[in-house]
Parts: C-alpha cells; sequence; structure tokens
C-alpha cells in the first residue's frame, strides 16, 4: 500500500512538472505563442485538483490550498507586501546606481493605457505564479505527506524551485542564488501559515509588480551584475518580516499564557 502510494504522488508530480515545463518549452520556446503557455499552465492548475483527489485529498487541498476564512488576507497581505518590496527594491537601485529612472510618459493615454492594462496583468502574472508555487511548494508541503521540520521544508522547497525553472540553469549562479532567495521567502510563507496563500500573494505581487512597475517607476538596468542581488535581498527582507508571523505552535502557546 505504501509503495502504491508513492508510485502515485510520484506520478501525480512528474505530470504538473511535465504540464508546467511545457508552458515554455513547447508553447513560449517552440511555437512562440502565449495562448498555448496559457493553455498548458490553466490545464496544470486545473488538472491538479483531480490529481489532489486520487491521491486522496480534498482536490487542492493536497497543495494546501484551502480557502479558509483567512486564505483572502493571507493572498492580499503577500501581494501588498511583494508590490511595496519590489518599489523599495528599484528606489534602492537608482540610489546604489544599479539601476537609472526613465522620465515617465504622462499624457492622458498613458494613464489609461495603464489602468486598461491592470486587469489583464492580474490574470496573466497570478496563473503562472500559482502553478509554479503548486509544484514546488503545496505539493512538497502536504502531497507528499512528509512531516517535515520547518526549516527543512524551507530548504528542499527552495532548492526545488531554484531547479525548476531548466530553461533558465544557463543563466549562471547569481540567478541559482536570486531563485533560492526568493524560495526562502516563500517557503518561509507556508512554513509559517500553513497554508499556500500567502507564498501565492508573494510570488504575485513580485512578479505584478514587475509588469506594472515599469508604468509607475520607469526604469532601466545598468547593471545586469548585481540587480539580480538586489532582487534576492528584497526577498530576504520579505522572509523576515514573516517571522512577525506567529506559527499555530506558537498562536497555542500565547494562548496557554493568557489562560
Amino acid at each position: 500500500m505504501l509503495s502504491t502510494d508513492r508510485r502515485r504522488t510520484a506520478l501525480a508530480f512528474a505530470l504538473l512538472f511535465v504540464l508546467y515545463q511545457a508552458a515554455e518549452g513547447i508553447g513560449a520556446r517552440l511555437l512562440g505563442s502565449v495562448s498555448v503557455q496559457a493553455v498548458f499552465l490553466l490545464a496544470m492548475v486545473v488538472g491538479a485538483w483531480p490529481l489532489g483527489r486520487w491521491l486522496g485529498f480534498r482536490g487542492y487541498e493536497a497543495y494546501a490550498l484551502e480557502w479558509r476564512r483567512g486564505a483572502p488576507l493571507l493572498l492580499v497581505g503577500g501581494l501588498a507586501l511583494a508590490l511595496l518590496m519590489k518599489y523599495v527594491a528599484v528606489c534602492v537601485g537608482m540610489a546604489l546606481n544599479v539601476y537609472a529612472a526613465r522620465a515617465p510618459e504622462s499624457t492622458p493615454a498613458a494613464a489609461v493605457s495603464f489602468l486598461s492594462s491592470i486587469p489583464w496583468a492580474l490574470v496573466v502574472t497570478f496563473v503562472p505564479s500559482l502553478a509554479e508555487d503548486i509544484l514546488t511548494r503545496g505539493f512538497p508541503y502536504r502531497a507528499v505527506r512528509v512531516r517535515w521540520q520547518p526549516w527543512v521544508f524551507v530548504l528542499a522547497s527552495s532548492a526545488l524551485y531554484a531547479l525548476n525553472p531548466i530553461y533558465r540553469w544557463g543563466q549562471g549562479p547569481s540567478e541559482w542564488a536570486m531563485l533560492f532567495c526568493y524560495g526562502l521567502a516563500y517557503a518561509t510563507a507556508v512554513a509559517r501559515t500553513g497554508s499556500l496563500w500567502l507564498a501565492v500573494g508573494l510570488h504575485w505581487g513580485w512578479n505584478l509588480a514587475n509588469v506594472l512597475i515599469g508604468d509607475i517607476l520607469p526604469y532601466e538596468a545598468l547593471s545586469t551584475s548585481w540587480s539580480p542581488f538586489l532582487s534576492a535581498a528584497a526577498h530576504l527582507v520579505m522572509m523576515g518580516v514573516l517571522f512577525a508571523i506567529p506559527t499555530s505552535f506558537e498562536r497555542d502557546g500565547m494562548d496557554a499564557d493568557l489562560a
């Protein structure tokens, strides 16, 4: 029975992994089609539900994606924190001459264009963020049925997240280090809350900021070798902020002290 469960878990992960990689490999690189890329990512997110059922969970519960009372707060809170940290990172980069400001377009047409692009940006950044979070954080946290020590889960998930973008392996150690730091922040969000929703909010917010900030605070990179370290540092700061969130164990201890 145990070996059967393990085979199911391995097969489910492999199916999700193939769908996720196909979005980039087939949709973007082979066909150059955003639509095909979106189809693969949506197929992965939608397909995760029956796979979760097949593994013995209640659908998305397999990835710690239960929509409970606190889920909207975690999602929106993560989104807001990541947007803020991206803005701060760009401002710091400008002060350090890693980035240079460009003059923004201040015409009414530019403002209308920016506002009209927000709904599109929300969707096209949410789905890829959710898909990767399911694969590299939610799945190992819940579906593999391992009782992780929090720090072991954070390191393992961060390594998986850094390895997952197989088409970016050739970009070198600075890219790997940056992705690993991203993973530290997002996996810490899962470990602190027991839910994937805060990690989704953080990941979504950072990707959304990358799309929108060019209109809010236009800039260009003067140093492509140093800019990844600014992004990594921003995520390490986010990880530090997350330690202000008490875990369920810590909340139980505080309730006992108050009683």
